[in-house]
């Protein structure tokens, strides 16, 4: 594996997105897009101050999409950080759809002390919302992911975790269904599924379309797809052609459309459950479903054999077998928060102590140095490698975000993922060509428009 402990610690993670946060019933799409210069940007106001932590006193509100634990492990939180801090009072909210609900909540003032950057929030516009954490420069010499939420040099947010995406999957399913070898191209796959439909009872690929937000994950995985770390934020902005056969974008939702089109899907997507949907994939009634690697604690966590529950790339045509590593949610700090010191306290806590990052986050911690998890040694020796995708150019940093919300295409927002399933399975009277032209032609118009201003 290309990847060392080293290479991951000198890391900085660029414009990628996808890899939402460990969620529980959320609406989250994690990722959209890397640094962007917008015009704001100021000193940090944030740190905790002088003096010991017994001086840093306040009530503050953390809102988080992690209904699953909400009132478990993140009680075992507060009192672990009341340790070190015991004049803060923390106080938790958990959004059961957390994209929909904080965006209507920072239509006002009252959207808590510490919460989680929505990817609604285009990121020239953090300023209005977020309390800056500190510069750049300085904050990547501690942290990796950075990137994706700073505003001309200024950071508004640390990575809770550090995901890789690819394919979760039930190893009994496939050994079930005769299958030895994890599929590699995009055929192989799509036989695969297929043969897990004919041999087992098991649904071969999971799709979660009623829940919504799942659909984004598979914006995470164009990366492999693609076959290398420059695509996202260089070819793609280059090309006004994103949508068109042979092109990533093309490849990776034909197999989404085939699969539906196939019924290799659920029978009634418009009924599906993410919370079922985990236990059923960690007990082989599904056998695949594209996520980030944050959702892999989750599902082995309602496993009656944790050990069947794996990891694998996203089927690819490429050369070269590519898993992208990129931040999940960022934390940051309300510019409305009456306690800035405490809630600047409990975001260093939550981020470098409380162990989340590793263990109900799911992937790698953003803190320098970071070790990679267990389940990729798995890879060590392979053709298969790790790594952050590649910057924009430089003068092109947030170009990708800015075409994708003037085009109103919604990269990593679940609709049009909708509209190839609906589509697919005949509720929709357009072909999965009409879908992508019509997609394409938004997409080139407004990369015209934004690349001429």
């Amino acid at each position: 594996m290309k990847t060392s402990k080293t290479m991951l610690g000198l890391m900085a993670l660029t414009l990628m997105g996808g890899l939402v946060a460990g969620c529980s019933s959320s609406n989250n799409s994690n990722g959209e897009t890397a640094a962007n210069t917008g015009n704001a940007g100021t000193e940090a106001s944030t740190t905790p101050g002088e003096g010991t932590a017994k001086d840093i006193k306040g009530e503050i509100t953390v809102i988080t999409q992690r209904t699953d634990i909400v009132d478990t492990v993140f009680k075992e939180y507060a009192a672990n950080f009341n340790e070190k801090y015991p004049e803060v009072q923390v106080n938790f909210e958990a959004l059961a759809n957390y994209e929909d609900q904080i965006k209507i909540r920072m239509s006002t003032e009252d959207y808590g002390d510490v919460l989680l950057l929505p990817t609604s929030v285009k990121i020239h516009d953090l300023p209005d919302f977020f309390e800056p954490l500190g510069k750049l420069a300085d904050m990547e010499k501690e942290y990796t992911g950075l990137e994706e939420r700073q505003v001309d040099g200024t950071v508004y947010g640390v990575p809770i975790t550090i995901n890789y995406s690819g394919l979760i999957y039930n190893k009994k399913v496939f050994s079930d269904a005769g299958i030895t070898e994890l599929p590699k191209t995009i055929d192989e796959f799509m036989t695969d599924l297929q043969t897990i439909k004919d041999k087992t009872d098991a649904v071969p690929l999971y799709t979660n379309y009623a829940a919504g937000w799942p659909l984004t994950q598979w914006e995470a995985v164009l990366p492999t797809v693609a076959g290398n770390r420059d695509y996202v934020n260089i070819a793609q902005v280059a090309s006004g052609d994103n949508f068109v056969a042979g092109q990533p974008h093309y490849e990776l939702y034909k197999v989404m459309y085939d699969a539906a089109q196939k019924g290799l899907i659920e029978e009634d997507p418009t009924t599906t459950d993410w919370e079922t949907s985990k236990g059923d994939l960690a007990n082989g009634k599904i056998a695949t479903m594209p996520l980030g690697s944050w959702a892999i604690g989750q599902i082995k966590g309602v496993a009656t054999n944790p050990d069947d529950v794996g990891f694998m790339p996203f089927p690819t045509n490429a050369e070269k077998v590519f898993v992208p590593l990129a931040a999940d949610y960022n934390l940051g700090i309300s510019i409305h928060s009456e306690n800035k010191a405490a809630a600047r306290a409990w975001v260093d806590w939550f981020i470098n102590e409380s162990g989340y990052p590793t263990t109900e986050g799911g992937g790698m911690s953003p803190v320098i140095g970071a070790e990679l998890p267990e389940i990729l040694k798995q890879f060590e020796g392979t053709d298969v490698s790790f790594d952050t995708i590649a910057p924009a150019k430089a003068g092109e940093e947030g170009l990708v975000d800015a075409i994708d919300k003037d085009a109103e295409v919604g990269l990593w927002q679940p609709d049009f993922k909708k509209r190839i399933i609906e589509a697919a399975i005949g509720n929709r009277k357009e072909s999965y060509d009409d879908i992508m032209k019509d997609l394409n032609d938004r997409w080139k118009a407004s990369s015209t428009k934004i690349k001429g201003q």
